[in-house]
């Protein structure tokens, strides 16, 4: 069985950008690594750690 088999939680991520201009984090509104044309939810290292962190599979 792989990870995949306990864990229902969706872990893709949007593209990284090559550069400025960069997307805010919906939590804290600090520029995330991820470009500012991205649609969809967009989160910074921490927020993206913490949120990881409540949605971890336990087990």
């Amino acid at each position: 069985m792989s990870e995949d088999d306990y864990c229902l939680t969706d872990a893709t991520r949007p593209p990284e950008a090559d550069g400025p201009p960069y997307a805010d984090c919906v939590l804290c509104r600090q520029p995330t690594e991820y470009p500012e044309s991205y649609k969809g939810i967009t989160l910074c290292p921490v927020c993206e750690w913490q949120e990881a962190q409540r949605t971890a599979c336990s087990g």
